[in-house]
């Protein structure tokens, strides 16, 4: 049966744990759900972060200034 290297597996260890602390402080000074966001980060790799990147920085401004100028007309 193959073996994983350990060092392979510290590497994941600490980026997953690093994802995840950015996610959760990133989220909390957002206003964003932080403890959904850090422990989705903390379960797999790449995809929590570039959704939250998307959702935070691209459709919540999007859908915010929709909402404004729809309540505007």
């Amino acid at each position: 049966m193959n073996e994983i290297n350990p060092l392979l597996f510290i590497l994941i260890v600490v980026i997953l744990i690093a994802q995840s602390t950015f996610l959760f402080t990133d989220a909390r000074k957002r206003g964003h759900a932080k403890w959904f966001w850090g422990l989705w980060g903390m379960i797999q790799t790449p995809m929590p972060l570039l959704f939250y990147l998307l959702w935070s920085r691209v459709l919540k401004n999007y859908l915010q200034k929709r909402r404004e100028d729809k309540w505007m007309k």
